[in-house]
């Protein structure tokens, strides 16, 4: 077996890098009704060659997560107050108690509730004001994942602000219509804070004839579906490090807004006949693939970083820890979506579940999507400025190109100017998965793990899977904004590997 320890670590060091035994946990609840499908990622490059085409790389108020009662929960949609050309949201990050194992309290927490936190919805365009109140009793941030906005609203960890005090961000909505959320994003504390509930989803809207001609009637035909798979001892509590991943008699909860769908299917009631569905996966590290039951396909639209240049017709969608993507059906009859877990980390969850069936129910009769959906140029990257980043360990501490981001003073900085085109070759060090995010701008993938991108791969995207061994290359420009204080993040959105240092900052001066 090749050694798993990467540059400059100990041979046999314990926890992570024991992988073989660690993989070994049970999940607890069984497999869903569903055999078992095993997962390649966490074996790395020469495991998913040999897979060949097995999997395609993709990229409520009140106070419960609570056990499934069958119907899907959709959050609550906050709303904002407009005055003055800005529209204002509210938030408060508190502590809470919710059921994420069916029938256990646990501690949880959560934007305005107990879990999880409403959807808000930005227009293009807009200037928005966040007041955000922090009643955790601990440190926290607010990071928009995947928005590109200065980065001294980025929220990343040198905006951590304190046990009740409040952050307001403002800023002009720069972003076109695409699916964003928002998490923490302190040093040490991201993974503990989000697998107690703290995620939201954002839905940028804007006002081209693609987001007319779709779906767009939140909870009616435009619906939410946040994925999470946690680890949980049967106690109810919640683990965030590999020193409660590593316990005896855990489970791994899998939840959908929520809602735990261990042993039950939730179910959707359709009233039209085109439904869009905006997939994001907020686990801290399982790999999350959306099929249907029936091997049938979905039209995916829309890649992290909005619309694809074309509709695609796809039968999974494979989702990253961070990652997004839409898909739309047309149903005339019932469909049933599976979530397949894949352990992306050292223990995790794994399985097949049935989280949802969307029962048809619509009368009417859609027009034909758009053939184009938006224009992508491809980046001609022949004069783009090189750089190399790579992902390492050194026993259970992760490394960016040798150095842990576990302080703003130790990790390593990269630095460019407003305006610069860059393409950066990511190498995996590690035979461990990774998810690679960079905060400020969307990036195009040129490679992965050598091949060309095809089909959705041609998308935008801000988070992408970096296997065992493997690499891609990205491409990026650095636009509009600039700062000589505040510094973007780029890291790795296991959430475990970012706060055992899998960081760097990025910082975009105007030169």
């Amino acid at each position: 077996m090749a050694d798993t320890t990467g540059p400059g670590s100990t041979p046999g060091a314990s926890g992570e890098h024991e992988n073989a035994k660690a993989r070994g946990g049970g999940r607890g609840k069984g497999l869903h009704r569903r055999r078992f499908l095993g997962g390649t990622i966490g074996l790395g490059l020469a495991a998913v060659g040999a897979a060949g085409t097995a999997f395609t790389v993709l990229g409520g108020g009140g106070g419960k997560a609570s056990a499934a009662t069958g119907t899907l929960p959709v959050p609550d949609l906050l709303e904002g107050t407009a005055s003055d050309g800005t529209t204002t949201f509210t938030l408060e990050a508190r502590t809470g108690t919710s059921e994420v194992v069916s029938g256990v309290t646990s501690s949880t927490m959560g934007y305005n509730q107990a879990f999880l936190g409403p959807t808000m919805k930005w227009t293009s365009g807009d200037t928005v004001l966040l007041n955000i109140t922090n009643s955790l009793g601990a440190d926290t941030t607010v990071h928009f994942h995947g928005a590109h906005v200065p980065a001294a609203s980025d929220g990343g960890p040198q905006l951590a602000f304190a046990d009740g005090t409040t952050w307001a961000p403002t800023f002009e909505v720069k972003d076109e219509a695409k699916t964003l959320w928002y998490h923490p994003h302190a040093l040490g504390t991201t993974a503990e804070q989000a697998v107690h509930g703290l995620a939201g989803m954002i839905i940028v809207e804007d006002d081209t004839d693609t987001s007319a001609a779709l779906p767009g009637d939140y909870g009616v035909d435009d619906i939410p579906v946040i994925l999470q798979c946690l680890a949980s001892d049967t106690a109810g509590d919640i683990k965030y490090d590999l020193t409660g991943y590593l316990g005896n008699g855990l489970v791994y909860p899998v939840l959908c807004n929520g809602a735990n769908v261990d042993d039950t299917t939730l179910t959707f009631a359709a009233t039209k006949t085109r439904n869009r569905f905006r997939l994001l996966n907020a686990s801290p590290s399982d790999i999350i693939t959306v099929q249907r039951s029936d091997g049938g396909t979905m039209t995916q639209i829309a890649s992290d970083q909005g619309y694809l240049a074309e509709p695609a017709e796809v039968t999974t969608v494979r989702l990253v820890a961070g990652a997004r993507a839409e898909v739309v059906m047309d149903l005339t009859d019932d469909v049933t979506l599976q979530a397949v877990i894949t352990t992306g980390w050292v223990r995790g969850g794994s399985g097949t579940y049935d989280f949802l069936t969307v029962t048809a129910g619509g009368s009417d009769t859609p027009d034909d999507l758009p053939g184009t959906l938006r224009t992508i140029d491809r980046y001609d990257t022949s004069d783009f400025t090189a750089r190399t980043i790579t992902l390492g360990q050194s026993g259970t501490t992760m490394l960016i190109d040798g150095k842990a981001g576990t302080s703003m003073s130790a990790m390593e900085m990269i630095s460019t100017t407003l305006g610069s085109k860059e393409i950066w070759t990511v190498k995996n060090g590690t035979q461990l998965e990774h998810s690679f995010h960079l905060h400020d701008v969307p990036f195009q993938l040129i490679s992965v793990n050598g091949d060309d991108p095809s089909g959705v791969q041609l998308g935008w995207y801000d988070t992408y899977e970096v296997v065992g061994g493997g690499s891609i290359e990205i491409a990026m420009e650095f636009t509009d904004f600039a700062d000589d204080t505040y510094m973007y993040m780029l890291h790795c959105h296991l959430l475990q590997h970012e706060d055992e240092g899998m960081m760097a900052s990025l910082m975009v001066t105007e030169g």
